[in-house]
């Protein structure tokens, strides 16, 4: 009886291009008639962006953009100055090889920044943002599943791999008018904006994707009240819900929503007496859709009688992610004495440079990283300071699974972040911070591609018997063995009343040969 192979098709993701970029930023500003002059410069920020890419063959085109914010007093000491400007950059990144349906991933970071007031009008910064670029594709690869003839005997398991992925993006827009409440002083300007967008809940309608969240603002405004200035802090939510439309979209696949802020602006609306203000947030919501199955995939293969030559591959199926929500929180201590600001406006943090990585355990994972704060403070002078602190940290998450053996990326957001100044001067920040840790089980597959026998010799034994003893080792492999003396697993299972592909406790064995 010939060999019979029977073979599927497995879709193999492929990582095309892993590399980062740096961008230069540069910015030399003059400041407008209307801007009194500089005397002393409290901070400078640049947020980078990336706000839309592209794949043509084999180049990855993507634009970056960079919001600059600088904020100054002038002279008179009075309120807060701020100047606002964007960097745009388009980039392109060489990916090797052309790839149908590609997986692009850019994050980018601001690695340094430092800016100098040129001269009273003049304001100069330097600074330089890192591009991290992931890009991943798919190709077939055929792999045996299953064989039969030529006393063939094949270890088999099953794999899940993602069978088809689905991914759309989409942009909305989402605005709010807020009103001060009757404690909170005027605005004279928005010193300082930050926009989020944390998970959103989503459900699946008619073959449309219906996604749900909040985008939580928090900003700084320089006030007035009763001749004094004031820094005031404010936090609000603004909500949103849209239907975003995946083409081939169905139950069958599971299907997660990434928010990301792209911009949001903040203002006073003319004629509401510096009492009203609107925001304006863009976001993008971006899908991917995964539907999954199962294949039995031989990953090894012997015949009881003729020699035989195996072909293997290493195949990387995409793995469907288990996805755990935990929360931690950290304390620091800032300052003590007299190194305490006269008064504290607002205080948040960053996460930054995360990493995470399975425990020795195989139960737990260690997050750590730096948390950068930062204040808007009174000083002793009497003028604003916005000074950062960087924090190292590390905690440990116990998880309800064994993971040992499989990957592990971590995301990384602060919910809130809180201060306390004690009865004897010392000031501590609190933050609680969100972590979704993302477990991705083995995703390097050996798979069988090819068998080949040679039915012109057979195996020659070192023997002529039935039966022969064995003493196992604790743990061993039946398969093991099998391959070892050419026999099959079935046959040593069923003369030793096995019920495991392990032995437990080794010990001896019967090994009937067959033929």
């Amino acid at each position: 009886m010939d060999l019979k192979l029977t073979k599927e098709t497995v879709p193999v993701a492929e990582m095309i291009c892993d590399t980062v970029q740096e961008q230069p930023v540069e910015l030399d500003y003059i400041l407008p008639d209307y801007c009194p002059d500089i005397f002393r410069l409290i901070r400078c920020e640049a947020v980078p962006v990336i706000t839309e890419s592209t794949v043509s063959g084999e180049r990855l085109t993507y634009e970056l953009r960079c919001d600059i914010h600088i904020l100054y007093c002038g002279e008179d000491g009075s309120a807060v100055q701020s100047v606002e400007q964007q960097r745009t950059f388009t980039r392109t990144a060489d990916l090797g090889k052309s790839v149908e349906r590609p997986d692009v991933r850019i994050t980018a970071k601001t690695d340094h920044i430092s800016f100098r007031a040129v001269n009273k009008r003049r304001l100069d910064m330097r600074g330089a943002v890192s591009i991290k670029i992931n890009v991943s594709g798919e190709q077939a690869q055929e792999v045996v599943s299953d064989a039969a003839g030529m006393n063939i005997q094949l270890r088999k398991m099953p794999v899940n791999y993602a069978a088809q992925r689905l991914s759309a993006v989409k942009n909305v827009r989402v605005e709010e008018d807020i009103e001060l409440t009757a404690a909170q002083p005027d605005i004279i300007s928005v010193i300082n904006c930050r926009c989020s967008a944390e998970k959103c809940e989503i459900k699946l309608i008619s073959g449309k994707l219906l996604a749900k969240g909040e985008a939580d603002v928090e900003l700084l405004y320089a006030g007035e009240s009763g001749g004094e200035m004031y820094v005031e802090p404010m936090r609000f939510s603004m909500s949103y819900s849209q239907i975003i439309d995946v083409e081939g979209l169905d139950d069958s696949f599971d299907c997660s929503v990434a928010p990301e802020a792209v911009s949001c602006d903040v203002g006073v609306i003319s004629g509401s007496d510096n009492r009203v203000l609107r925001c304006e947030a863009e976001l993008r919501l971006s899908c991917r859709a995964v539907k999954t199955a199962t294949v039995m995939i031989a990953e090894d293969a012997f015949s009881t009688v003729y020699p035989c030559s195996v072909e293997m591959s290493e195949i990387k199926a995409e793995q469907i992610p288990v996805v755990y929500d935990e929360s931690i929180r950290h304390i620091v201590r800032l300052a003590e004495g007299e190194n305490v600001p006269l008064k504290i406006y607002a205080m948040w943090s960053e996460p930054k440079n995360i990493n995470a990585h399975i425990g020795d355990d195989g139960c737990s994972v260690a997050i750590s990283g730096m948390l950068v704060y930062s204040m808007a403070a009174k000083e002793s002078t009497g003028g604003i300071a916005m000074p950062d602190r960087e924090e190292a940290f590390e905690e440990v998450i116990a998880l309800p699974d064994n993971i040992s053996g499989a990957e592990v990326a971590a995301e990384v957001s602060v919910r809130e972040t809180s201060y306390d100044i004690s009865a004897e001067g010392v000031l501590t920040a609190k933050a609680d911070m969100a972590v979704r840790l993302s477990v991705y089980s083995s995703d390097s597959i050996r798979a069988v591609t090819n068998i080949a026998i040679d039915d012109s010799s057979r195996k020659e034994r070192d023997g002529d018997y039935a039966i022969k003893l064995y003493f196992g080792s604790e743990n061993e492999m039946v398969w093991d063995i099998a391959k070892r003396y050419s026999t099959s697993v079935s046959a040593i299972m069923e003369e030793n009343d096995l019920t495991g592909d392990r032995l437990e406790n080794g010990g001896m064995l019967l090994i009937p040969i067959v033929s």
